[in-house]
């Protein structure tokens, strides 16, 4: 007959207590594994939220109001005006609604002529530099100083050289070269527009050139090499080879590009300041006056939020598009 010993009791106990613990300690450990990524981003997500998302709940709020300079003090107490401001805005036979129609079209029409400019120029230049020769590495980095370059400081650079009198653009075309019978006014009337589009090139296609000359840099020089074998010429090859290589970074880019510009600021309010002139009115100025300069927040907060709409629509329809195209093209 064996005896039960206390020690002989307590000692499968204290055997089996650590393995016991073990399982809640690593599950533990787990979760502060797994969580610890998203803490560090908590600060990141905090300061998106401040500086995008709540001004833009906010502004939502105000296209609901009948928010005027009468109460810019306390913007809270605006009465609410429902979808009147909506109504005023897409009231094309109205003066408000055709201005803002209008605006449209010049951003519509600034921004495909100015996106189509930028990416060609940025894929010819980014092509031609694929070719190893001496002074290659300055050619890039002086290629990229118009979009290093600060915008505020670009612009005005550009300001003083659209002057009528004494500004260089005029001076080269009509006192050199001769193309014009007289200096041209290149900040005000129909030419404002082309002026605008120029800087928007300038500074714009550099952008281009760098997502596309990283683009190149996957496709291998193998391709080139067997097609030059079977008689392609440099036409045939950037045809056949380069632009369907680079199809998935032209997707991306023409979507910035495309957004960039559509919403651009800062290059028409620095050009022609607070006024720009008709031909030039993009929607982001236009909706800049509606709301700063004749006081009347409402309807520029329904306008903001009109192209907000606008601009998610386009990038939906552009993303199924392309997306259906690319497995169109993988089958």
């Amino acid at each position: 007959m064996t005896t039960t010993t206390p020690e002989a009791v307590e000692h499968p106990v204290r055997k089996s207590s650590p393995g016991a613990a073990s399982g809640p300690r690593r599950r533990a450990g787990r979760i502060r594994r797994i969580g610890l990524p998203y803490l560090l981003l908590l600060p990141a997500l905090i300061l998106e939220l401040l500086v995008h998302l709540v001004p833009m709940v906010i502004g939502i709020v105000m296209s609901f109001k009948e928010l005027t300079q009468f109460y810019i003090r306390d913007w809270g107490t605006a009465p609410w005006s429902g979808f009147d401001n909506y109504r005023m805005s897409v009231d094309f036979d109205a003066p408000v609604g055709e201005a803002l129609l209008h605006s449209f079209f010049v951003t519509v029409g600034f921004t495909l002529l100015s996106v189509g400019l930028c990416w060609l120029i940025g894929t010819a230049a980014a092509i031609f530099m694929q070719d190893t020769f001496r002074g290659r590495g300055l050619l890039r980095a002086l290629f990229l100083v118009p979009y290093a370059l600060p915008v505020y400081a670009a612009v005005i650079t550009w300001v003083f050289m659209f002057q009528h009198d004494n500004g260089l653009v005029n001076h080269v075309l009509h006192d050199q070269l001769h193309l014009t019978d007289k200096p041209s006014f290149w900040l005000i009337g129909d030419n404002s527009f082309w002026a605008l589009l120029t800087v928007s090139v300038w500074k714009g296609w550099p952008f281009a050139f760098l997502i596309v000359m990283a683009g190149l840099q996957n496709i291998p020089r193998e391709l080139y090499e067997a097609a030059a074998l079977d008689g392609a010429g440099v036409w045939q090859q950037i045809r056949r080879i380069t632009l369907p290589s680079l199809r998935p970074v032209n997707q991306v880019l023409v979507l910035v590009l495309f957004l960039w510009t559509f919403n651009d600021f800062n290059t028409p309010y620095v050009l022609f300041g607070k006024a720009a002139p008709e031909a030039a009115d993009l929607i982001s100025v236009h909706i800049y006056q509606a709301s700063f300069v004749t006081w009347n927040f409402g309807t520029g907060s329904a306008m903001s939020v009109l192209l907000l709409l606008f601009l998610l629509l386009v990038t939906g329809v552009y993303l199924a598009v392309t997306s259906r195209g690319r497995r169109a093209a993988d089958v």
